[in-house]
């Protein structure tokens, strides 16, 4: 059931504004990435979620003289939803937190970027925390859309 609910909401997305792949599930934005980083970070704080860091990597290439298209991530993440993960699979712990990627295409088009949860669940073999996962699915998805409407 919880499948087929987490289909029936990725094909939705899929047929307005995201594109999905095995491992990523990417939001087309209407904002810069500097706006719609600040979005999402914002979003993120008022949901109580810490914030770890904020990584320019645009910054950081013309810091060495080399071009880069705008490219942000944020990590951030819930020890209340992480810790839970990580007792039915340690190894999802080399996944987070959890990062988000706001990068603009050769288009000028602006992305926001997650792990799809059930690449985390294939890639990890996480049996028992489906529950967990649509969640973080859920989160991730209402957030990432209010950030980049």
């Amino acid at each position: 059931m919880i499948k087929h609910i987490a289909i029936v909401i990725i094909s939705s997305l899929l047929s307005t504004m995201a594109i999905a792949s095995d491992s990523l599930i990417s939001l087309k934005s209407a904002h810069s990435v500097t706006e719609t980083a600040n979005r999402f970070e914002s979003l993120l704080k008022e949901k109580g979620l810490t914030v770890f860091t904020r990584i320019n990597h645009q910054e950081n290439a013309e810091n060495i003289n080399q071009k880069l298209a705008p490219t942000q991530v944020i990590i951030f993440g819930n020890p209340k939803v992480g810790t839970p993960l990580m007792q039915c699979s340690k190894t999802v712990a080399i996944d987070l937190p959890q990062k988000a990627l706001i990068w603009q295409d050769q288009q000028q088009q602006v992305w926001l970027s997650f792990n799809n949860p059930d690449y985390l669940k294939a890639r990890h073999n996480i049996q028992g925390c489906e529950k967990v996962l649509t969640k973080i699915f859920g989160v991730l998805t209402k957030l990432g859309q209010a950030a980049t409407k």
